[in-house]
């Protein structure tokens, strides 16, 4: 089935010429630089993607998305990097696997990003198939993002009180001077220049008393090594939210930078989303595009921008590694708050004057469908909080540190189980840091994943009940311990231990079943999402 389905996409692809010579070859600015009157800097008049207009037989089949948009004329800044954000210098090469981009940095040592519009894809496919009509077919499919769509995020996530980058859209000229090297990548482009929020460097009032902004690498690292580093994450819980509200569906580890606060005895980590590249994203109005997101097929993830949130599970696809590490301890009531909390600040005005920040001609063509969108996703933030809840309460992972912690496990009668971890100090006068405690319900939650890490570690667990969640625990590198005095009724054990063979002490009950290994790899723990 699938041979044939490919052999079908293949001969449309032909027949409507989608791998001609030359077709993503094009100018993008369609008038002159012209200075305007009172105004700081040139403007020209530029399309973002003149090669993403399309017959209606390649829309038919492939979607037209925002062709349109991308199509469109619009006026926009020409980048002059001698006056913006105050005189501005090339220092870094970078871009993912489909973008283009260069770091930039001011006198104070602040830095930007200067971020290709349009993507090139290319370099995620296979060696042998980056000269074949499969890089023209990816390429066309960056129509379904909207090219000037972060504009309006940022202006969303402000009434949010999220935090956020604050973008804005350049040409830079076919003859542009200062960009290094590099520089042919860069000329006659439309591009997205924002704030790196990265580094002390980057710190401003707009994050108050906040001592660094760190990468989630750096984030994971002190969170899984040292004690009291946590995440923030009722804030956290609040900004996914916002990714469903607005359609951004590729929110995984590195799209996330890290505000660092000191709270007593933590150190709080807040989330600064980044990459806004696939809001608004509209995939599904063409017939291979509609086919293969449906939820049983391969792209099912890349979830379209519509009135209605009919399904959450694509949201969760790209960020289950970091929603599963922040988003351990929120409870089905914190969900409702968020919802509620984001319903009362998005309010019509806010949407309104967000949308009305595209470009007067691009608002014309998708303004007000996105406004109309925006408006029915708001009512429909509670159930999406409690689809979004049910998914992640299903499987909870819950880890310590390369220091010691001691997990306490209480199976209640109704079979409800409370989780408590605390943080051992080694400083014996002071009191084990509860950083830990969840009621986990067990009409929602099927199993429960305790991982220990570094050092000594203990495991306690208590109570009876007739029913009970699955107890799932990981000793770690240290000599722990595991003491399991709980009773659940009927057949099955609920309570099980993975361990190397002279890692672990166990203390039996009729529940505790304990699998050991030679291989370190029965207690492995992903601390970067690999």
């Amino acid at each position: 089935m699938r041979r044939y389905l490919f052999l079908f996409i293949c001969t449309i692809l032909l027949l409507e010429g989608c791998a001609r010579k030359n077709f993503f070859q094009e100018s993008a600015l369609v008038g002159t630089i012209e200075q305007e009157n009172n105004a700081q800097w040139d403007s020209a008049t530029v399309v973002a993607g003149k090669h993403y207009d399309r017959s209606w037989w390649h829309n038919l089949w492939w979607g037209k998305h925002y062709r349109d948009v991308w199509a469109q004329p619009v006026r926009l800044p020409v980048l002059d990097l001698q006056r913006m954000h105050g005189g501005l210098s090339p220092e870094k090469l970078g871009g993912g696997m489909q973008t283009t981009s260069l770091t930039l940095e001011d006198d104070n040592g602040k830095q930007f990003a200067l971020r290709s519009v349009d993507k090139d894809p290319q370099e995620i496919l296979p060696k042998g198939f980056r000269k074949t009509f499969l890089t023209n077919l990816l390429r066309d499919q960056t129509s379904a993002a909207h090219p000037y769509g972060a504009v309006v995020v940022s202006q969303l996530a402000t009434g949010a009180r999220i935090y956020h980058s604050h973008p804005r859209f350049v040409y830079i000229r076919k003859n542009a001077k200062g960009l290094g090297d590099s520089a042919s990548a860069f000329q006659d482009k439309v591009f997205l220049l924002e704030e790196k929020n990265e580094g002390k460097e980057a710190l401003t009032r707009y994050f108050g008393k906040a001592k660094d902004l760190v990468d989630s690498e750096d984030f994971l690292k002190n969170r899984f090594t040292r004690h009291s580093h946590l995440p923030n994450q009722q804030a956290f819980a609040k900004a996914r939210l916002f990714d469903v509200f607005i359609g951004d569906w590729d929110r995984h580890e590195g799209q996330w930078q890290w505000a660092v606060y000191d709270t007593g005895r933590v150190t709080s980590y807040s989330p600064v989303p980044k990459d806004r590249d696939q809001a608004f994203f509209k995939f599904d109005d063409g017939f291979f595009p509609w086919l293969l997101s449906r939820r049983w097929a391969p792209l099912r993830k890349m979830k379209s921008f519509h009135t209605n949130i009919s399904s959450v599970k694509g949201y969760l696809e790209n960020a289950q590694f970091i929603d599963a590490r922040v988003l351990n301890e929120v409870t089905a009531e914190q969900w409702q708050q968020a919802a509620l909390e984001l319903q009362r600040q998005l309010t019509d005005s806010v949407l309104e004057a967000s949308v009305a920040a595209l470009p007067a001609a691009v608002y014309d063509l998708s303004g007000k469908k996105i406004l109309a969108k925006l408006k029915s996703r708001r009512q429909h933030l509670p159930k999406a909080a409690a689809h979004l809840y049910r998914r992640l309460a299903s499987e909870v992972l819950i880890a310590g540190t390369d220091q010691q912690e001691k997990f306490i496990v209480e199976r209640q009668p109704n079979g409800n189980t409370l989780v408590q971890v605390f943080q051992v100090p080694e400083d014996e006068k002071q009191k084990p840091l509860k950083v830990y405690e969840r009621l986990l319900e067990k009409d929602h939650t099927r199993s429960v994943n305790l991982y220990g890490l570094g050092e000594e570690d203990e495991f306690e667990l208590t109570g009876k009940a007739s029913k009970g969640i699955r107890v799932n625990i990981y000793g770690g590198m240290g000599e722990d311990e595991v003491k399991d005095k709980s009773e659940v009724r009927g057949w099955g054990r609920k309570t099980r231990v993975y361990d190397t063979r002279q890692g672990i002490e166990v203390e039996k009950s009729k529940e505790t079943r304990v699998k050991k290994s030679k291989d370190v790899a029965i207690h492995a723990f992903d601390r970067e999402g690999l």
